[in-house]
This record gives structure tokens, sequence and C-alpha cells, in this order.
């Protein structure tokens, strides 16, 4: 079983900044990409930004140029840093990691969630 733990989320102001962080532990040969996803309330679950294991990433349109998505291997962690942010940016954020088990078979596993509102 691979977990994921978040932390970082908060309240901000509009134009502010947050930095997401979330730590992958447990059982595993690899993990290929790791993400960040965000759910608004009433609003279905969608993609904020993926990195690679080779660094390659992917953002949604509302949030390039805003968002940056780094990885730090060694540490097993996926970073969202987050500026310029809007009201509409405040959501639940999830982050997201699939790879090889050690029984090679394919995992993919999601955090709990951070909060992230913007409001003045």
């Amino acid at each position: 079983q691979v977990q994921l733990v978040e932390s970082g989320g908060g309240l901000v102001q509009p134009g502010g900044s947050l930095r997401l962080s979330c730590a992958a532990s447990g059982s595993y040969i690899s993990i290929n990409v790791m993400g960040w996803y965000r759910q608004a309330p009433g609003k279905q679950r969608e993609l904020a930004a993926t990195i690679t294991s080779g660094g390659s990433t992917n953002y949604a349109d509302s949030v390039k140029g805003r968002f940056t998505i780094s990885r730090d291997n060694a540490k097993k962690t996926v970073y969202l840093q987050m500026n310029s942010l809007k009201p509409e940016d405040t959501a639940v954020y999830y982050c997201y990691a699939d790879g090889l088990k050690r029984s090679l078979y394919q995992f993919a596993s999601w955090g709990q969630g951070t909060q992230v509102t913007v409001s003045s």
C-alpha cells in the first residue's frame, strides 16, 4: 500500500501564495506520475497539475503561469507552488501518485485532501 500525506493548505487572500507538499510512503518499486487534482464544492474533481518521474509537467489551462509543480524523487515528495491565487482556486486539493508495487502490479493512490480557500 502506498500512502500520500498532504500539507500546506489554508486560507489566503486573493493574489496571495501557498505551497502544497505531498510525501509518499509505503512499499513500492517506483512512482511514475505524481500530481494534484482539485475539487470545488458542487463540482467534479479536476486536474490541476502533474509531473512524471522524468520531470515532464502538465497543467490545467486555468492554472498555467500561476502554479508550478515540482518533485524531489529522493524525498518522494511533490510540491505545488500556487501564486496569484484567485477565489475560483478555492477547492480541496488532492495529491495523486501512480507507479509499480513490489508485487509488480500497478498502483494509483490518493491523499486525504487539503483545503485551500482564497477569500478576502
